[in-house]
């Protein structure tokens, strides 16, 4: 009896479950899709000026996590011409079905004759029990062929895997080892929102994680990753080595990378006459000295809201614990009433003394504050603690960039939309004890405790 095979057996593949529908894409129009979403074109729209669809467009955006991969990079270079292109395998499939022979197409197109033959052997078709050749198909069998997988360093070492998820995910706890929960927010597949409570966890950033590597394992280096793996292990669906609701430990909660071009600040006004930033002693500016403070507020449902205290050298930072005062929200407001919402002029002037008036002496300098009404008591503020006070530019921002960037890592616990007056003292103390020992990179990776024990001894 003759042992017949199918044509896909007698091939030189190896048998394959089946991959799925060949990508129809070309290279160059992946190329075109992540060059477009550079400048800040939506996934959809740029999935269209790339020739195809929408849908795939954000397809192509999600399963890549929001970064272009590698092979279609700006900075990647194009394949060698050792290589076939998809125009020639078009051409290939072109001259076969007009029935020439392989040497008459490798005279056609510039190749040699084993290299068709090779072509025609290995990329076609089979799976309809033929050799069928169709430039779509080969150029799919073809980048699949010239994938180099290789397993993710989380992956293959558990100790740096358990270090990453520790530092993302660990719970926050309290100087004296209690465990803060915080909300119960359930993983919902997609990016937090931001206007709502967001899980807390110790939410070290990738970078701080890389770089404190080197620090706690001196002598292992296995103990190494890039904030980069780190990242793309995150985003990136099929990379394996952690979990991905673990991007919402993330301090932006972004489940993808978002294009630098999407971005779009937003910035406040504010009108005041006051001791300008101008006159800060030039001390404060290169802040070589310790004792020169940012402040600012950060703002939550109900008129609730928390004061943040920035030291500009070490970064070290302070919470002021602002409830509502007696009266808040039990009848109409009284119009130039007193302010009971607990970020008054009054109430902000009292626990700003109350916190500096805890320091030493030598650490209590300046203050540097926006135009903001909470402000107006600030020459009785002078007058109790000796600190004096001075005021950005309207519309600077930037002016207090240490106390900008220090809010920004606090809406990881105290989100927009979120009545913050919920918050306890304890659970203050709490939140700037978990900030003031990640290590930063303006610190040389030293936290902002260990900064400011070095200047107290």
């Amino acid at each position: 009896m003759t042992n017949r095979k199918r044509a896909s057996a007698r091939s030189t593949r190896t048998k394959l479950s089946s991959p799925g529908r060949p990508r129809a894409a070309l290279r160059s129009q992946q190329v075109i899709f992540w060059t477009l979403i550079k400048q800040g074109v939506s996934s959809e729209e740029a999935g269209v000026q790339a020739g195809a669809t929408a849908p795939v467009g954000s397809r192509w955006f999600r399963e890549a996590g929001g970064m272009p991969p590698s092979k279609f990079a700006h900075s990647s270079q194009w394949l060698s011409g050792r290589y076939l292109c998809f125009a020639e395998r078009e051409d290939i499939a072109l001259y076969k079905a007009q029935g020439l022979g392989v040497c008459a197409i490798a005279r056609k197109i510039g190749r040699s004759a084993s290299t068709i033959s090779r072509e025609l052997r290995r990329n076609a078709a089979t799976r309809s029990g033929g050799f069928e050749y169709r430039a779509t198909t080969a150029q799919w069998h073809a980048d699949r062929a010239a994938r180099r997988p290789k397993a993710a360093k989380l992956a293959q070492n558990d100790a740096l895997r358990q270090y990453v998820e520790d530092r993302l995910s660990g719970q926050v706890s309290a100087p004296n080892g209690n465990i803060i929960a915080g909300p119960d927010v359930p993983w919902t597949k997609r990016r937090s929102v931001r206007r709502q409570h967001r899980r807390w966890a110790t939410a070290w950033s990738p970078e701080q994680i890389a770089h404190r590597l080197p620090l706690d394992f001196p002598d292992d280096p296995m103990m190494r990753i890039s904030h980069e793996a780190i990242y793309q292990s995150l985003f990136i669906q099929g990379r394996g080595a952690l979990r991905r609701e673990l991007v919402a430990c993330l301090r932006s909660g972004r489940a993808l990378r978002v294009p630098r071009a999407r971005r779009k600040g937003k910035g406040k006004p504010f009108v005041s006459d006051q001791i300008m930033i101008s006159e800060r002693p030039a001390e404060a500016d290169d802040r070589a000295v310790p004792g020169h403070w940012e402040d600012d507020l950060i703002l939550g449902l109900k008129s609730s809201a928390i004061g943040t205290l920035v030291e500009r050298s070490t970064r070290f930072t302070l919470l002021l614990h602002l409830p509502p005062m007696p009266g808040h929200g039990t009848g109409p407001r009284k119009k130039n009433g007193p302010a009971l919402a607990g970020h008054g002029a009054e109430a902000v002037r009292d626990a700003i003394t109350k916190s500096i008036q805890s320091l030493p002496k030598h650490l209590c300098k300046s203050l540097t504050w926006d135009q903001g009404a909470e402000m107006a008591r600030h020459e009785q503020l002078k007058e109790h603690t000796g600190i004096q006070v001075f005021f950005c530019d309207p519309q600077s921002p930037w002016q207090r960039g240490s106390n900008e960037n220090t809010n920004g890592l606090l809406r990881q616990y105290f989100p927009k939309g979120t009545d913050l007056s919920a918050h306890d003292e304890s659970t203050l103390d709490a939140v700037a004890y978990t900030l003031n020992n990640r290590p930063r990179k303006t610190l040389g990776w030293k936290t902002p405790a260990e900064a400011l024990e070095e200047v107290l001894t």
